[in-house]
């Protein structure tokens, strides 16, 4: 049995955590996540059932609740299509996929709120298990992609995995971030467009 602590953590971290878990199992075992909140608790719950893996979730204090998960022998049938829905991509990529960041805010409405879902989903995408062909940052989003950015690591890492990142030079200059740049290669309009108009799937968070 593994236990995961993630009191205290933003999504997706709880999720991550727990996946991350379950692949240090290699094979059947259990998982026992301790969190905060019946948000976390849901968004466990429903991971599981999606993989197919048995879970249950208890009260163990005001503000903390423990997900079970059985994985491997005691699973259960996973819903209707979610076995090839959500199972794991091989890292060879089979769709061109380009991920177009261009904007600091995830969103519209409170723009704090929007800067921390925008650097929730960056984490979350670098744990998928099929990454992106290609990533965009246009506009306010250059800013990811430079110096004091807090998704740095993230998108670094990414780039280790052969992830292509790309920042618009005209918007570097535009906000004085030309020599801050961190991660990856300055492009420029004509490639932003032929990245986007070869792209099997493009996603604009």
């Amino acid at each position: 049995m593994i236990q995961v602590n993630a009191i205290g953590d933003a999504c997706p971290i709880p999720v991550v955590k727990t996946k991350q878990a379950i692949r240090e199992l290699g094979g059947t075992g259990v998982v026992q996540t301790l969190v905060d909140n019946e948000i976390a608790v849901q968004n466990l719950t429903k991971m599981a059932s999606q993989k197919g893996y048995a879970a249950r979730s208890d009260v163990m204090a005001p503000n903390q609740f423990l997900v079970t998960m059985t994985i491997g022998s005691e699973t259960v049938t996973p819903v209707t299509g979610a076995a090839e829905a959500f199972a794991p991509r091989p890292q060879g990529r089979d769709r061109n996929i380009v991920v177009a960041i261009a904007s600091a805010s995830m969103g519209q409405g409170d723009a704090a709120l929007g800067a921390t879902l925008m650097k929730g989903f960056l984490y979350a995408l670098s744990q998928q298990d099929s990454l992106p062909t290609t990533l965009l940052f246009y506009h306010g989003g250059a800013a990811f992609t430079c110096e004091g950015s807090a998704s740095l690591e993230d998108l670094q890492a990414m780039q280790s995995q052969g992830v292509e990142v790309l920042t618009c030079g005209t918007c570097l200059n535009f906000y004085g971030l030309t020599a801050k740049l961190k991660v990856g290669e300055v492009s420029n309009m004509y490639t932003i467009a032929e990245k986007l108009t070869q792209a099997d799937l493009i996603i604009k968070p």
